[in-house]
């Protein structure tokens, strides 16, 4: 409620106006603080400029609708609609949205739903269009990579090997997250793509607990056993790869035991990647209704965690390495370029602009807990994965090369006068620090 009344307060001071978007809308969308206010619903995006038009005008509008064909629930919006990248040189993809799991602290299957897949033609020809505009990397995304296609009768194996056939040479793909319960069913192909020199070796599988009682009151529909059995048969599969995982400390009615055996799963497997989040209750979901662990030690059990997370160095061992990397973005303090390696492991490089979208090799000199920092080879070659000149920041994706030459910074002038605010429940810790990002704000739409 403070994050809205500074939205408000803001876009009146700005003479603004604001249209939420994302599953916080999507699922409680009578909340008293979205009253009078256009929003657009998950499968809805596409709208976005119809919203913006109607908001603008004072008009309030709410698309929260399921899309559907014949019926049947569709993924969402097409795959093909124009959009700015972040990065020219990263494309992300949404395979799917919605999932098959009914997990009771999450609220985002809420506004998502079931799960809803896109076509593997669909896909193949996004992939094709942005490699065509200058991408080098692709990120499938998706609630659960692992699930994709169940309902369209087909499978993630499928899909992947489909698109790895689109992949130039050293341009790479990365998977998004997967759920152990869908991805057990496909370890052996996995295996195989995973070590396919344009597949990032890489892999986020989310436990939450090392604990089945507490699975089991989650309703994550595997048991630690499972997970472990995804781990080991990766690790053995395709050695060196990066496992990511996530973990929630204090869900209702863990006991101190059961956050041993989180713990204890954590000192085996020494994740490099660890994603740790304090239980946070969300009204309207099972969880919500459980007996909750006392937020003191909610607290302490994080930060436990988190001291173990970081008793051990991930990179250390391999100082001295030479490696292949693919230089895509400029670190935080803007003193670097960011590439990654095959296991998607963080390599820091000097920032020099003709390594920026280029495959290098380097040596490994220094290693800290979530970076390598590389010193580039002399003489060596620095190859250019790209098979078009990428798109500068801010030109628009997927419209004829005619239409972007001819748009200029006025084409977008309308939406300087909109707040559009993205809001997920993914995102919900993340709202405390908008107030003084927006306080700053003097033009142009606030995306979050």
């Amino acid at each position: 409620i403070h994050v809205y009344t500074h939205f408000r307060r803001t876009a009146q001071e700005q003479n603004k106006k604001v249209v939420v978007a994302g599953c916080v809308p999507q699922a409680q969308p009578r909340t008293d603080y979205l009253k009078e206010l256009s929003i657009i619903g998950v499968q809805q995006i596409d709208r976005v400029v119809e919203v913006v038009d109607e908001a603008i005008k004072g008009h309030s509008v709410r698309l929260l609708g399921q899309k559907k064909e014949k019926g049947k629930r569709l993924g969402g919006a097409r795959l093909d609609l124009p959009k700015i990248r972040k990065n020219p040189l990263i494309e992300i993809i949404s395979i799917n949205t919605g999932c098959l799991n009914a997990c009771t602290y999450c609220k985002t299957k809420h506004a998502r739903g079931d799960l809803a897949s896109y076509s593997i033609e669909e896909l193949v020809e996004r992939a094709r269009q942005s490699f065509q505009e200058g991408v080098c990397e692709i990120w499938l995304t998706s609630e659960d990579t692992g699930a994709y296609g169940r309902d369209i009768g087909t499978d993630l194996p499928s899909l992947l090997w489909e698109l790895v056939k689109e992949i130039p040479e050293g341009a790479m793909l990365r998977l998004g997250m997967t759920n152990p319960p869908y991805i057990l069913e496909h370890l052996e192909e996995m295996g195989r793509i995973l070590q396919h020199p344009r597949v990032y070796s890489f892999l986020h599988v989310p436990v939450q607990s090392a604990s089945d009682s507490v699975l089991m009151d989650m309703k994550r529909e595997y048991c630690c056993a499972d997970f472990r059995r995804v781990v080991d048969f990766l690790k053995e599969r395709v050695p060196g790869i990066t496992i990511a995982t996530d973990i929630i400390c204090g869900f209702p009615g863990e006991t101190d035991e059961d956050f041993e055996q989180t713990m204890e799963l954590v000192r085996q497997y020494r994740f490099p990647s660890l994603f740790i989040n304090q239980f946070y209750l969300r009204p309207g979901t099972p969880a919500a209704k459980m007996e909750q662990v006392p937020a003191h030690v909610k607290k302490q059990r994080t930060k436990e965690l988190s001291a173990l997370f970081h008793t051990y160095k991930p990179y250390d061992h391999k100082i001295g390495e030479r490696q292949r990397v693919l230089v895509t973005e400029e670190s935080f303090d803007s003193q670097h370029y960011v590439a990654h390696n095959k296991f998607y492991e963080q390599v820091l490089v000097p920032k020099k602009p003709e390594f920026k979208g280029k495959m290098i090799e380097v040596d490994i000199y220094e290693a800290g807990k979530h970076y390598m920092k590389g010193q580039p080879v002399e003489d060596a070659r620095v190859f250019t994965p790209s098979i078009a000149q990428p798109l500068q920041k801010g030109q628009v994706s997927g419209l004829p090369q005619v239409f972007r030459n001819s748009m200029g910074s006025d084409t977008v002038g309308q939406l300087e006068c909109v707040i559009v605010v993205a809001w997920s429940f993914r995102d919900e810790q993340k709202l405390a620090e908008l107030p003084e990002r927006l306080s700053g704000a003097n033009a142009g739409p606030v995306c979050v």
